[in-house]
């Protein structure tokens, strides 16, 4: 197991006697639980995806099938990344959500795959640049914004 960290985020610690034993990240996953996907660089800087990113929220830099990457994360080692370069290709090994496979706050779309109502284009703030205010309107009763005076 050389190159493979024993301390820190993403190590792995093996029981005494075994360290010949492989290591199997995700065995149990079945195959429904698992895809491989082509992810191509086509921005001008290299783009790190985290172990446990939704990968439909990765870089938009990154081309690849999100549609199909709904729901799984990549099949590395917890605290672990995968650096793709400008211009390469390279095939991945990804690995299902556990649960509902949903990531509440970070999808862009709803878990059965569809496209949110509204996708805002920038942070909604209380009181935030401009008087925006986040949906729902959470200004205390009796206060106005900016524009309002």
């Amino acid at each position: 197991m050389a190159g493979i960290s024993t301390s820190g985020p993403g190590a792995i610690r093996l029981k005494r006697g075994t360290e010949d034993v492989p290591v199997v990240l995700n065995g149990d996953r079945t195959d429904d639980e698992r895809v491989t996907l082509v992810v191509t660089n086509t921005g001008d800087r290299p783009v790190q995806i985290g172990s446990h990113l939704h990968l439909p929220d990765a870089n938009a830099a990154l081309s690849f099938d999100r549609d199909a990457a709904h729901g799984f994360r990549l099949d590395v080692p917890s605290g672990t990344s995968r650096r793709f370069e400008p211009g390469a290709s390279a095939e991945v090994e990804a690995v299902a959500l556990r649960g509902r496979r949903r990531v509440p706050g970070l999808q862009r779309g709803k878990p059965d795959g569809g496209a949110l109502d509204r996708v805002p284009t920038s942070p909604e703030v209380p009181g935030g640049p401009g008087g925006t205010t986040a949906p729902g309107d959470l200004s205390p009763s009796g206060t106005t914004t900016p524009e309002e005076g």
